[in-house]
């Protein structure tokens, strides 16, 4: 094989050719080892081979020096094109690479953009559309106080409005379960107007308030009943006070039915919606949306030794509340007429068993009432109403804030060892 030698010649196995075909040793044997082109032997043998020689000696010369130019040649070419494609690519693509990574051509930190999907944005749509019907709510409560008697204390909470009218949802401990001096909502668009409590129930921390106002924004219930564990929860609320008010939190429904307990006599909430979704002191009252924006809970209570434990009254306990509220103008409960107890109070009293483990135990019933009209005694243990299940008082309060007066109903008791289904209308 042929060697190039800098730019002075060519080398073949040692023996040196300027380009000029001048060679430094005269001894051409086995300088041409290819034997496809040219027998140097057989070329010395004639009686021209001096001439031969220096022909061939052109010959490679001349061979070497077009090789070497189309070698260059072609080399640079290449270089070149590929110089070509690799700067036309770099700078069709480079800027949106460096985008991609925060970096900008003039060297600046830019913004790193994400496309969300549609579970992304439907929080920034929720909030869109029920942010105009939260309220913040501020109170002046009376407590009673073992130094300084019955004084006077500041609370916040939050509100949704369910009627254009002014009527507004929260929760009963919000409003000092009644006993409150003064109440002050702050609407979307920055106004402070006083509110008049109309109703509240301790039992289900539910409570109705009411401004003077018209065609505000109406939050959309939902029906809790469809609720489902791992759904999207997002909350709304005020949490650690008006300076952060309408803060929205998000996360899933956790658990259904729970009972959690909410003061040291031992009351409890039951049939709460737990969900993951941060609700802190102030958030208390305001609403809890499913992804499509629909109130689906009232948010009540947090549990303070626990993390992502946040939970919400299912709205369907509030609906017919609200409903009569907006048909009417007021709410009127129903009662059954009787005196109960829960079966543990009962047989600790007591001393005896129970003919159920659970119920509400009839103690007495009380004159003119439903019980008294359609046969409901004192001994029975109340266990159903309607399609609801009655383990204790809570429940039986609860089941009865369901119906309206003329509504139909079937109530299940336990007497004398077995079920006797009693059918009733409310009035």
């Amino acid at each position: 094989m042929n060697h190039f030698d800098n730019e002075n010649g060519i080398k073949n196995n040692g023996e040196v050719y300027d380009l000029e075909g001048n060679h430094e040793n005269e001894n051409l044997e086995n300088n041409y080892p290819d034997s496809n082109s040219i027998d140097v032997e057989k070329i010395e043998e004639t009686d021209n081979k001096y001439e031969l020689k220096d022909e061939l000696e052109r010959l490679q010369i001349s061979f070497n020096k077009k090789g070497r130019k189309r070698f260059i040649s072609g080399t640079l070419a290449g270089v070149i094109l590929g110089s070509a494609v690799t700067l036309g690519a770099t700078y069709a693509f480079l800027p949106n690479m460096l985008s991609m990574r925060g970096i900008s051509l003039d060297g600046a930190q830019q913004e790193i953009t994400i496309n969300p999907t549609q579970d992304l944005t439907v929080y920034s749509a929720v909030a869109k559309k029920v942010m105009p019907s939260v309220v913040g709510i501020t109170t002046v409560a009376l407590e009673r106080d073992w130094f300084y008697g019955v004084r006077e204390v500041s609370g916040v909470g939050t509100g949704v409005i369910v009627d254009k009218r002014g009527y507004i949802l929260t929760n009963s401990h919000v409003v000092g379960d009644g006993n409150v001096k003064e109440v002050m909502v702050l609407l979307h668009d920055g106004r402070q107007i006083k509110a008049e409590v109309l109703w509240n129930e301790k039992s289900l921390d539910l409570a109705i308030i009411k401004v003077e106002g018209e065609n505000l924004t109406v939050a959309e219930l939902g029906d809790s009943d469809e609720t489902e564990v791992g759904e999207i929860a997002i909350a709304i609320g005020n949490p650690l006070g008006l300076t952060f008010e309408r803060t929205l939190t998000q996360g899933v429904i956790s658990g259904l039915n729970r009972t959690i307990t909410v003061n040291a006599a031992g009351e409890t909430i039951e049939n709460l919606m737990q969900t993951d979704a941060s609700i802190n002191p102030g958030n208390s009252g305001g609403p809890l949306l499913n992804a499509r924006g629909q109130v689906i809970g009232i948010n009540t209570a947090k549990i303070s030794t626990g993390e992502g434990l946040g939970f919400a009254i299912p709205i369907n306990i509030a609906k017919p509340i609200v409903d009569q509220f907006i048909e009417k103008g007021e709410f009127t409960r129903v009662y059954l007429g009787i005196q109960g107890v829960d079966i543990d109070v009962y047989e600790g009293a007591t001393g005896q068993k129970a003919q159920s483990d659970e119920g509400v135990y009839v103690a007495q019933t009380i004159e003119n009432s439903i019980a008294i009209k359609y046969g409901i005694e004192p001994k029975d243990i109340i266990v159903k109403i309607g399609n609801d299940k009655v383990s204790r008082m809570s429940n039986l309060v609860r089941s009865l804030y369901k119906y309206r007066p003329g509504d139909k109903t079937t109530v299940t008791v336990i007497r004398n060892n077995q079920e006797v289904n009693i059918d009733i209308v409310f009035e």
